[in-house]
């Protein structure tokens, strides 16, 4: 059973990358635009690699900190619940607050990392995968998180770190390959005027699906006892 757990929280990694790489908001039109621009499909390829770096970033900034709490040893339930209430609270909002930052669309290639760390931070993106994620640190270190002492902290911060960084590569990887399929089928057979009316507002369904995973978190914590 928390094999198939695991296996379950594992896909909730890979496809909510595939989810952040489909979404306008995450970047691909900005690869499309720059290849179209400078009439050279390499420049594409450089600008989603700026992009995965700096989705990759923003999913570290917002899991690392979970790997190195020491109190998560006694209290991962707690923090996996409240967790899964932040990102709903933060579905909520965005419900609430429908404005979307325009002002980002227009940006040098050479700053899209920063862009997309940006993005991906303002979007909610690591926080989405953080009940994911403590639920993957869960199931893999039953007995160190049952036991007590020092020395279980520091195995268990050792493994979450390396899970960390892990749960974020996937994560990313599956994020750009969802948004280079779209940006290359774009940019061979649909061209610029396509780009300025696909971006779109996606808020309803980013909070809608903040929400769920929220709620899936809170549902796993509560179920894991």
């Amino acid at each position: 059973m928390e094999d198939l757990s695991l296996a379950a929280l594992w896909w909730a990694v890979i496809f909510s990358g595939f989810y952040h790489g489909l979404n306008p908001g995450m970047g691909w039109p900005l690869a499309v635009s720059a290849a179209l621009m400078e009439r050279r499909p390499l420049v594409m390829v450089k600008a989603l690699a700026m992009l995965a770096l700096g989705h990759f970033l923003a999913m570290i900034g917002i899991l690392l900190p979970f790997s190195l709490m020491i109190f998560l040893v006694e209290r991962e339930t707690e923090i996996r619940l409240v967790a899964g209430f932040v990102v709903v609270a933060m579905g909520v909002y965005l419900l609430i607050n429908r404005k979307h930052p325009r002002i980002l669309a227009r940006v040098h290639p050479a700053r899209l990392v920063l862009w997309s760390f940006l993005a991906a931070m303002a979007h909610g993106a690591g926080l989405m995968l953080v009940p994911i994620y403590l639920g993957i640190c869960g199931l893999l270190e039953p007995g160190n998180v049952a036991a007590s002492g020092h020395a279980a902290a520091q195995v268990l911060m050792s493994n979450d770190i390396v899970t960390a960084f892990f749960v974020a590569a996937v994560h990313t990887l599956a994020m750009t390959t969802a948004g280079a399929s779209v940006a290359v089928i774009v940019y061979h057979w649909l061209g610029l005027k396509f780009i300025s009316k696909s971006w779109f507002n996606l808020d309803v369904v980013w909070a809608v699906s903040l929400i769920i995973v929220g709620g899936f978190g809170i549902w796993s914590a509560l179920g894991s006892h």
